[in-house]
């Protein structure tokens, strides 16, 4: 399976909450960013595959255990993984961590949709390939 990416991301005013911390959802965006230049190192962009393939990613499924808090200017890193794939679909495996320490852990399921209809189809053979291969 395709190498682990780690991505950079700075924690803002306008990720935090009322307590200061950052707020729970802005780390489904951080790992979202991870996949999404995961797929920029392959070689690929969403929106060349959806000009070029006629697809689109769509998340499935996403699992996430939050373990400690990250906060206002906190240098984090969000990883993406892949864990599993089948014809339609890629399992990540994702953190965001802050040094060595896990802050929020899960797994994150997309599916590939044709952009038109919006129903199940395959991940295009030639990036399948890249992932199965690295």
């Amino acid at each position: 399976m395709a190498k682990e990416l780690s991505w950079p991301v700075r924690v803002y005013y306008e990720d935090t909450d009322a307590g200061g911390v950052v707020f729970y959802a802005n780390y489904l965006a951080y790992m979202e960013r991870a996949r999404t230049e995961w797929l920029r190192a392959l070689g690929y962009s969403n929106s060349a595959l959806a000009a070029d393939s006629g697809v689109v990613f769509a998340v499935r499924r996403v699992e996430v255990d939050y373990l400690a808090p990250a906060r206002l200017d906190d240098e984090l890193e969000a990883t993406a993984s892949v864990e599993d794939s089948s014809r339609t679909s890629l399992t990540f495996r994702q953190q965001v961590r802050r040094g060595e320490q896990v802050l929020c852990s899960g797994t994150v399921k997309i599916v590939c949709l044709d952009s038109e209809r919006f129903r199940p189809t395959g991940i295009p053979k030639s990036l399948l390939d890249k992932i199965v291969d690295e």
